[in-house]
């Protein structure tokens, strides 16, 4: 009972404080920051076995468009390498839409969702049988289609000049068709990152 009550609690209060930090401030977002992320991969079930991700490192380069000027609405683009040496090695193109809700002073709550294409690699040299023949098909990848889910929290402070955003995440993302015995295949990712805000000078100004 406390649970089904504090959730929804929780919900209005973000969306109380993503109001009145609307109301507050003035434009706080600066489209196409340059995003660079620390990625810790497993393949789990989410929330399971957390030790694990720390195992296979990865990183990730990307930027954002805002939806409405502000911070709190976005659409992120980005691509992520990581090193799985058991399972093989993967390569992320993803797109997720983002709502960041203030919290306190700066800081900020995130919930993003999306689409994206994974390539998988083969951790070892593998073989395909052929007009009767094995022949080597070397580490090469197979591609299928994620769906990337998460949530992070991060500190956003607007200036005119450059400025970063420190945050730290968890991402949930499922694969489709990764093998015939498993449909669907549940991988995890930690996230640490920053978006890194250039000062972009207004070329059209004399």
């Amino acid at each position: 009972m406390k649970t089904r009550f504090l959730l929804p609690c929780l919900f209005l209060f973000l969306i109380i404080q993503n109001g009145n930090a609307q109301d507050n401030k003035a434009i706080d977002y600066r489209n196409f920051p340059i995003v660079v992320t620390l990625q810790f991969q497993a393949f789990a079930m989410p929330f399971k076995d957390l030790k694990s991700n720390f195992k296979n490192v990865g990183i990730g380069i990307g930027t954002e468009v805002s939806h409405n000027s502000y911070h709190n609405w976005v659409q992120k683009f980005d691509i992520t390498w990581f090193r799985n040496k058991a399972m093989g090695n993967g390569l992320l193109f993803s797109t997720q839409v983002a709502w960041r809700p203030y919290l306190v002073s700066n800081s900020y709550s995130e919930i993003k969702a999306g689409i994206g294409y994974h390539i998988a690699f083969r951790p070892t040299e593998s073989f395909i049988q052929k007009d009767g023949a094995w022949k080597s098909v070397q580490k090469q990848g197979k591609g299928m289609l994620a769906i990337p889910i998460g949530v992070s929290l991060g500190y956003h402070d607007y200036q005119s000049e450059t400025f970063v955003s420190p945050f730290v995440g968890y991402q949930v993302m499922f694969l489709k068709n990764y093998n015939k015995s498993i449909p669907v295949v549940p991988m995890t990712f930690v996230q640490m990152g920053t978006r890194i805000h250039p000062f972009y000078p207004d070329l059209t100004q004399n």
